[in-house]
């Protein structure tokens, strides 16, 4: 269980920035942070859309100065981040599973860690990596600007998990721990080192995945990305191929396609709810171009997709059971953890799913009516299984962060993966 690690410092957006005494000006997206000027303004770029995004801050000295103001603010709270750590917490969470995690772990992360999370030596660091997570909440204002959605805004200055510096550790301590799953995450950390590291690295990641003994899925977590190459290189550099199963979100799977020329990338960004037929076809082509096939050795056969409104598990026939249950689960999770209840409290969710959907919006598609009575619906596409789910949505989240992780966990946990793979 890997790969990158660090602790999330969570705190409120615009009060941050006032803090730091900037002013609500105009939006603008910076592909890399520079400054608190470039700060200001990607935030407001995002908080404007309620699009979730993360940038890396290049200015190490300017980072750590807001990363101790945002740490001692008042209301800050710490948490444990990095997506393969939080799915690993998650995991953690059921008594009878261990988890290894091989990220830089400082003293702060190694305190909040679940007791069921082992850490070895060769991973411990003297200091943490900090995400700045950065809050706002539906109809929040600053100045002109008011956010149509809940969201957040993630920015750091984080090298060791970029430079993937325990891709080592990890497959060294696979052979004592024999796990039953691989979660990897971590590569979108990879846009603050230079295309020489980039491509470097991902040679060795692919390598490192190919030295996993055989029969160990790999799951795969995206993260928000703002480099084509970089993603084009993760989709053919082999990366694709060698791991098992994918998670994403909408922003990932969007940029993806227009990555490496896939299904609707002349779209430049969704417009509210992502139509699930163009979804479908992004994920089919994904499968269909990458997965495996009888012609194609890969090893990659199933992608879980979550958006706010609803998911999607797309499978390869013959490879994966109980995928109803899977994506049902991770719908589960998401409403009751981004309300922060055991179970789903009715009167404070809300149905922003369609109601009826085309499955395909580039061929000849079926219509679907949601019936609320069996709210999982299925579909095929030549070899490929499709399992939707409309989401019970948090109307006053009280966390969203490492939100799409606890889904990916949650499916993973249920997800049946058949011994001949």
């Amino acid at each position: 269980m890997r790969v990158n690690a660090c602790v999330d410092v969570v705190l409120s957006g615009v009060k941050l920035l006032q803090a730091l005494g900037l002013n609500p000006g105009h939006g603008k997206d910076h592909s890399v942070l520079h400054s608190r000027n470039d700060l200001e303004e990607t935030f407001i770029h995002f908080m404007g859309k309620g699009a979730a995004a993360e940038r890396f801050f290049s200015d190490k000295e300017t980072f750590h100065d807001i990363a101790r103001i945002a740490s001692e603010f008042p209301g800050a709270q710490h948490y444990v981040g990095g997506n393969a750590a939080l799915i690993g917490q998650k995991l953690a969470a059921n008594s009878d599973l261990k988890v290894l995690l091989c990220g830089p772990v400082g003293p702060k992360l190694h305190e909040l860690l679940d007791d069921n999370v082992f850490v070895p030596p060769e991973s411990l660091q003297e200091v943490d990596e900090f995400h700045l997570i950065l809050e706002y909440q539906a109809g929040e204002e600053w100045g002109q600007l008011k956010a149509p959605h809940a969201n957040r805004f993630i920015f750091s200055h984080d090298l060791s998990n970029g430079a993937m510096n325990m891709l080592e550790v990890f497959v060294s301590s696979l052979e004592e721990f024999q796990p039953d799953l691989v979660v990897l995450s971590g590569l979108h950390m990879m846009e603050g080192q230079s295309k020489e590291l980039q491509r470097k690295r991902l040679l060795e990641v692919v390598t490192s995945i190919s030295d996993i003994p055989t029969g160990i899925p790999v799951h795969l977590e995206l993260a928000s990305m703002t480099n084509r190459e970089l993603m084009s290189s993760i989709v053919h550099q082999q990366v694709f191929p060698a791991v098992t199963s994918l998670g994403l979100n909408e922003q990932e799977l969007l940029f993806l396609s227009q990555s490496a020329s896939g299904p609707h990338s002349s779209l430049s960004s969704w417009n509210g709810v992502p139509v699930v037929g163009m979804v479908s076809d992004i994920l089919f082509w994904i499968l269909k171009e990458h997965g495996r096939s009888k012609s194609r050795a890969s090893d990659l056969t199933r992608i879980h997709f979550h958006t706010l409104a609803y998911h999607i598990l797309a499978t390869v026939d013959g490879h994966w059971a109980n995928q109803l249950a899977a994506v049902a689960a991770g719908a589960r999770m998401a409403g009751t953890q981004a309300c922060a209840t055991e179970t789903i409290n009715a009167s404070r969710v809300s149905l922003r799913a369609p109601r009826e959907f085309m499955t395909s919006h580039s061929e000849a598609g079926s219509r679907i009516v949601v019936n609320p009575n069996k709210p999982v619906v299925e579909w095929h596409r030549e070899g490929i299984s499709f399992h939707f789910t409309p989401v019970l949505v948090c109307k006053d989240p009280i966390r969203t962060v490492g939100l799409g992780d606890a889904i990916s966990a949650e499916g993973l946990f249920y997800s049946e993966v058949h011994p001949h793979y």
